[in-house]
């Protein structure tokens, strides 16, 4: 029996993928061939005409069946990228997505913008850290930057700590387990700048996500219960008792939350510079403002 090849097995699997309704079935197939193969995608294209081994196929056709239980490409592969850099993730975290690079953009120009950022000493702080992606990238960002991060999950926590130390800034980063300010409150603690990608699918919104993040994605990671406005209003509200003054916070959002999240942050009165940052598809993701 004649062996599949690459370019074949691509193409057939591409095209089945696709009958079945998976997005970017294209991108899937050459992914998870790639990972089965322990190549990169450039290196299927130049082995195009290579033969595969019955195992071989065999394994990609086990990875494409999961594709198919709609099971996201990144848990399968369990990795994804962010700010240029490969975290490991499993089902105890949220995928990162490419909009939340737009915090990590934003606060790369504050640093910019204020020297003092970049200064021996700053403590940052990011609330709901799931895999560590914003936590290690401003300490990547940030070389003299001392970064608290936090969740509410172990095993969350687990892989951050994995992640920071596979990417060399474990020794920046302090981990800890607690609801968003929980394990800092009453001890005075103070940071220059939060940041923070919360819950915020509203709970009615829930059941029309797609099937690869509404059942396999973790649900404490995405529901911000009523409009997905319960954990944006705490952190809000709570944030300047846990910033110094003029310190700064970020935090990405909904597009139809923005303009309720610079109300709540007016009626703090405790915050100056308010503004919504749009994502790469020009919708407002992201909500900062300066403490006075």
């Amino acid at each position: 029996m004649k062996a599949w090849t690459i370019g074949e097995l691509l193409k057939v699997s591409a095209d089945y993928l696709k009958q079945k309704g998976i997005d970017a079935p294209r991108l899937s197939a050459e992914i998870l061939l790639a990972y089965q193969l322990h190549l990169t995608r450039v290196q299927l294209y130049l082995q195009y005409d290579r033969p595969l081994s019955e195992p071989e196929v065999e394994g990609y056709r086990a990875l494409v069946r999961r594709r198919l239980s709609r099971e996201p490409v990144q848990y399968i592969t369990g990795t994804q990228e962010f700010w240029s850099m490969e975290f490991m993730v499993n089902p105890s975290v949220l995928i990162p997505r490419p909009e939340t690079e737009v915090l990590v953009e934003q606060a790369v120009l504050l640093g910019k913008e204020y020297p003092n950022l970049q200064e021996e000493g700053v403590n940052f702080l990011d609330l709901g850290t799931g895999c560590g992606a914003l936590a290690v990238a401003l300490a990547r960002e940030f070389h003299k930057a001392l970064i608290c991060a936090t969740d509410l999950s172990e095993e969350a926590l687990r892989v951050a700590r994995g992640n920071a130390e596979r990417l060399g800034v474990k020794d920046r980063i302090e981990f800890k387990c607690g609801d968003l300010f929980a394990p800092f409150a009453g001890k005075g603690t103070r940071f220059d700048m939060i940041v923070s990608n919360p819950p915020y699918i509203a709970e009615e919104a829930f059941e029309a996500l797609t099937p690869e993040v509404r059942d396999h994605e973790p649900k404490s990671a995405l529901d911000g219960r009523e409009q997905g406005m319960h954990y944006i209003d705490r952190i809000l509200k709570e944030a300047a008792g846990y910033l110094v003054p003029g310190g700064w916070i970020l935090m990405e959002m909904d597009p139809e939350q923005t303009s309720k999240a610079i109300r709540i942050l007016e009626e703090t009165g405790r915050f100056t510079e308010h503004r919504r940052i749009q994502d790469y598809s020009h919708r407002h993701r992201m909500v900062m403002a300066r403490k006075k």
